[in-house]
């Protein structure tokens, strides 16, 4: 081989490496979604003390009932605060939505049937926090 092939072989072997590294950036920029992460929507309430657990069920309820109407969602549960640990700030009730990406919770939020939901839950909450995560699936 004569220098200018030699070069020419470096010269590829440089632009096959930048090529490789760059699809890594690429999806690393893509969030961390694209290396098997789920996005985890995390929602707690403390309801008011005047509201019944007839009530209470209901929006248990109409929260469990959103992975059916709501494409995106690819887990659901939920329950109860049980810990014994008395750090819970009087909030009592835990929803955990997974998504399997940004665009599905954003599509989640203003679904109208999320908007219904808020409307059956916005009264009888007298406290609440969501916390948004990545989580290995």
């Amino acid at each position: 081989m004569n220098s200018k092939s030699i070069a020419a072989v470096i010269f590829a072997a440089v632009l096959f490496s930048l090529a490789v590294w760059q699809m890594g950036a690429s999806q690393e920029s893509k969030g961390p979604e694209a290396k098997s992460k789920v996005l985890r929507h995390v929602v707690m309430y403390k309801f008011k003390d005047e509201i019944a657990k007839p009530q209470i069920q209901e929006v248990i309820d109409a929260f469990a009932g959103l992975p059916k109407k709501i494409d995106g969602i690819v887990a659901f549960e939920h329950g109860p605060n049980v810990s014994p640990e008395g750090k819970s700030e009087g909030l009592t009730y835990c929803f955990v939505v997974s998504f399997k990406d940004e665009a599905a919770r954003d599509a989640y939020l203003k679904h109208p049937a999320h908007d219904d939901y808020v409307k059956v839950v916005k009264d009888r909450r007298e406290k609440v926090v969501v916390f948004d995560y990545w989580a290995d699936r």
